[in-house]
């Protein structure tokens, strides 16, 4: 593991029956089967041009939702350990991005990144009690829409989103960690809990039709649980985060047929991720100004972006032959940010003075 550098794994989703599979599909993505990018190459055709990208790990269309999480679970894992995570996912709309982090929840083999990340942090937190670990977890799930916050745990949500663009401010403290003023932040105890709120907040989210997507998500996901674990035995406290982010989709006008409302918020999605991408490049030419303040997305996630977090990001890539130059682009956009040089993982971590106790539930 490269420590510092923002990791990137790309996924590309099964062709769908029915509509995309024909002869001709198959052939526009490839991997290479050499040794050195065995299971890290995509090649792609375009254009009688073949394009080749290098990631920490590529997914081919066969890979289950259970092959992706093992591969980010020691991830997961470290964010009770103290130390703050990032994990989003990217790419146009329609590549599977939804389907990679929340998937179906209720069906067992295709749960998503989200809710087996919870289970495995709660089945943790109850196997470390006989080492003297007590967890107190607290979940928040927000969504960035048309560059405003919305609460999506609020109970009156009517009036939560009229004054959204002024209720809800992002601060960092000097720790690098983020608090949204006015944010609805619900203590969880259990994998239960978190479910029901995960249901809830999917209900909440916005999204709508398009020519590229019959549910497309309208709005950038954001997803935080925060962790405070104390050791009863050694007095050692630890603080870590975890931020599992599902990003609305990019997606070209000409292509999605958006109009009306869904004309604003294809533009507001396409500005917002320009603006990521800004910042990625930035970052990765180690300039002195960065400018994460230029949308909300970019500005909360700033210390996944430019602190100490442990980030990765997952592309994802549809296979039809129609979205391939979208799906170049997606490959660009992801090399720069794997090269991207970010602070190196430092964890929460101190010993308890007097006894200043968490309350534990």
């Amino acid at each position: 593991e490269l420590k510092g550098n923002i990791r990137v794994f790309c996924r590309v989703r099964p062709l769908l029956p029915d509509i995309e599979i024909n002869g001709a599909e198959a052939a526009v993505v490839s991997y290479p089967t050499s040794t050195e990018y065995l299971g890290r190459g995509i090649d792609l055709m375009h254009n009688a041009q073949k394009y080749s990208f290098t990631f920490d790990k590529v997914f081919d269309h066969d890979a289950s939702q259970e092959d992706v999480f093992v591969e980010i679970s020691q991830l997961v894992q470290s964010a009770l350990d103290g130390y703050k995570v990032c994990i989003f996912a990217y790419g146009q709309t329609g590549s599977g991005k939804t389907y990679t982090m929340m998937g179906k929840p209720d069906v067992l083999d295709q749960k998503g990144l989200i809710p087996r990340s919870l289970e495995q942090i709660f089945q943790t937190s109850q196997s470390l009690l006989s080492q003297g670990w007590k967890y107190k977890m607290q979940a928040s799930m927000l969504e960035i829409y048309n560059e405003t916050i919305r609460d999506l745990l609020a109970t009156n949500r009517s009036s939560s989103q009229d004054t959204g663009a002024s209720k809800y401010s992002i601060k960092h403290d000097a720790n690098g960690n983020t608090h949204v003023s006015d944010l609805t932040i619900v203590d969880v105890c259990s994998i239960n809990e978190v479910s029901f709120l995960l249901q809830q907040a999917a209900q909440s989210r916005s999204v709508g039709k398009t020519q590229m997507n019959e549910q497309s998500s309208r709005s950038h996901f954001v997803f935080t649980l925060r962790i405070f674990g104390i050791n009863e035995n050694t007095d050692q406290q630890v603080q870590g985060v975890l931020n599992l982010i599902d990003l609305a989709g990019s997606e070209r006008l000409a292509r999605s047929g958006a109009t009306g409302d869904r004309l604003k918020e294809t533009q507001a999605i396409n500005k917002s991720l320009s603006c990521l991408s800004d910042v990625i490049f930035s970052i990765a030419k180690k300039e002195d100004h960065v400018p994460f303040r230029n949308s909300k997305l970019t500005y909360l996630l700033q210390p996944c972006l430019g602190g100490d977090s442990k980030t990765l990001m997952f592309v994802n890539i549809s296979p039809e032959t129609s979205s391939t130059g979208e799906s170049i682009c997606s490959l660009r956009f992801a090399a720069r940010v794997n090269s991207c040089e970010i602070g190196i993982p430092r964890r929460q971590t101190q010993m308890r003075i007097a006894d200043p106790r968490l309350s534990y539930g």
